[in-house]
């Protein structure tokens, strides 16, 4: 028999970290369960490796939304990672942490009872795991072990649109970190200053312990159910190279697969909406109807120009520049291979300056949309990109049917809220504004998509339905919330609502998406769980004590 102390189900940020902290500073023995491989390309490891990768289903599942009417029956792709090391191994490394209101919110849902989630709170475990280049004490960290930097290279573009807003009236800001993530600027990077490399939670926390046999680690392990001995979580099931294994943990189950999979195994193994698990042949267990539902992402829509010269990256991944690049890059570990392509950002409210951000705005110095999309070649230019940070329409995660290794079914919601499709073409229309200023201007040719002919906002709203994407930033499936609250899954210290030795610590904890990129505050979160969960909370706690079972 498999005998742990811990189980942890999901090998990506959340989970490498908790099971990183777990056996480092105890002498638990831990198995961490990750359903992708323990091997990625050493293309990855490049800043600007990614973008061959954001297509690929070697390293991403693929998941195909249901049609949302609301989008003219348009399902979205909404991409998943599967690799050991999850979002921190493949995704766009940018650093962000939210503003500090939507911790407060946090907290507003928990009634201000049990464990505080300010971003106070937060703070101290966002700097105890970084090592910033450059910036240090009281909002960041030193010495930790995830590397986080500026990127090795920023383009003309990039640097044009940071002075254009500038221009335009938005305040130049050199950290958005602070937890008022106002203005414009550069963005931070999980990559290492020295390497120029990703520094994903793998190298980070992982590596360091590859050789410490108290952590078991199985890829391509994908789990089909928790094992319960009455209201109390003993264990899984997962299937690993055709074989079916069970393991047992003493301590507790721990989920980390994310906010998709981790309510698909709650449903799975009997916890869930009743209605809903009776219509898929599931055994009750535990009623919470609160599984699977309050999804909320960020949700992106472009406008892109033709410039008068090559000022991005158009190009630049084929043919010569590729190999000029790459040696480059291996010889002096400079030039456009050491940047993400996606380097500067605006956090404002284009409708009011001094109102909260709603928005927030990329500058992508290159055309990434191909021929069939925009109807023309692309060329040199740049996209503009406005990601709305607080969506008010929820979607929700359920079943296809009662197997293991079917996809669950994601309803996104989309433009679901009618203040949502109104705020995304405010940002659209400021953007438009964007590329017409100066000195971006004197590099913009033209906009070429939608087009400048395309201007009723009518037909503005047909190119938003049409183009809108996901922001990879999928959260809430699993939130925390109030005793009192029927949708309310963990309570304020991460457990599963009515059932012990269970616990979620990845992004479905979250009450509501925080205003900016997520793999940042996933790993602070993990960070904190792992004190909730060896009882070494030292932060401070507001009214009532956390719930905890008998």
């Amino acid at each position: 028999m498999n005998v742990f102390d811990y189980i942890i189900v999901g090998g990506g940020s959340a989970g490498c970290i908790v099971a990183a902290r777990l056996v480092k500073e105890t002498q638990a023995r831990v198995l961490l369960l990750e359903a992708g491989n323990d091997e990625y390309h050493p293309v990855l490891k490049m800043p600007a490796g990614y973008m061959k990768y954001l297509a690929s289903d070697k390293y991403l599942t693929m998941h195909q939304t249901q049609p949302q009417p609301q989008l003219n029956g348009r399902g979205v792709i909404v991409p998943q990672a599967k690799v050991l090391g999850g979002g921190s191994t493949v995704n766009a490394m940018v650093y962000m942490r939210g503003h500090r209101q939507d911790y407060e919110d946090w907290n507003r849902a928990l009634r201000h009872e049990g464990v505080d989630w300010s971003w106070e709170a937060l703070l101290p475990h966002y700097t105890a795991i970084e090592d910033n280049d450059h910036l240090g004490a009281p909002y960041h960290g030193v010495g930790g072990p995830l590397k986080v930097s500026h990127l090795g290279h920023v383009s003309p573009l990039s640097r044009a649109y940071v002075k254009t807003l500038q221009a335009m009236g938005i305040p130049y800001t050199p950290d958005f970190n602070t937890g008022n993530p106002f203005g414009v600027g550069f963005m931070q990077h999980t990559i290492d200053w020295q390497t120029r490399k990703r520094c994903s939670v793998v190298d980070a926390f992982i590596t360091p312990l590859r050789h410490n046999d108290r952590l078991v680690i199985e890829t391509q392990a994908q789990v089909q159910e928790i094992l319960f001995e009455g209201n109390e979580a003993r264990g899984v099931r997962y299937q690993r190279h055709g074989a079916e294994h069970q393991a047992w943990a003493n301590s507790e189950v721990i989920l980390a697969a994310g906010a998709y999979q981790t309510p698909k195994l709650l449903m799975l193994s009997g916890v869930g909406p009743q209605k809903h698990l009776e219509e898929k042949g599931i055994v009750l267990r535990h009623p919470l109807p609160g599984v699977g539902q309050n999804l909320q992402d960020h949700y992106e829509v472009p406008v892109v120009a033709a410039t008068r010269g090559a000022w991005g990256y158009y190009g630049q991944d084929r043919g010569w520049p590729l190999i000029k690049a790459g040696v480059e890059y291996l010889l002096f570990k400079t030039g456009p291979v050491t940047t993400t392509g996606v380097e500067s950002c605006a956090f404002f409210n284009p409708l009011d300056f001094s109102a909260p951000p709603t928005i927030q705005m990329f500058c992508v110095p290159t055309i990434y949309l191909d021929r069939d999309v925009m109807g023309r070649d692309p060329g040199h230019g740049v996209t503009i990109n406005s990601l709305l940070l607080r969506p008010k329409a929820t979607g929700y995660v359920t079943l296809r049917d009662a197997m293991p290794d079917s996809l669950p079914l994601i309803d996104t919601q989309i433009f679901g809220h009618p203040d949502d499709l109104a705020q995304t073409l405010a940002g659209f229309h400021f953007a438009r504004k964007v590329i017409a200023a100066a000195p971006i201007d004197g590099m913009v040719e033209r906009e070429i998509f939608p087009g400048v002919d395309v201007e009723s906002e009518d037909a503005l709203a047909e190119h938003c339905k049409r183009m809108v994407k996901t922001g990879y930033h999928p959260t809430g499936t699993c939130r925390m919330g109030h005793k009192d609250d029927p949708l309310a899954v963990l309570t304020s210290d991460l457990r599963v609502r009515g059932l012990r030795k269970l616990r979620v610590v990845d992004a479905s904890m979250m009450p509501n998406i925080i205003s900016g990129n997520t793999n940042a505050v996933v790993m602070a979160v993990a960070h904190r769980a792992a004190d909730l969960i060896l009882g070494r909370e030292t932060t401070p706690v507001r009214g009532l004590p956390a719930e905890r079972l008998p």
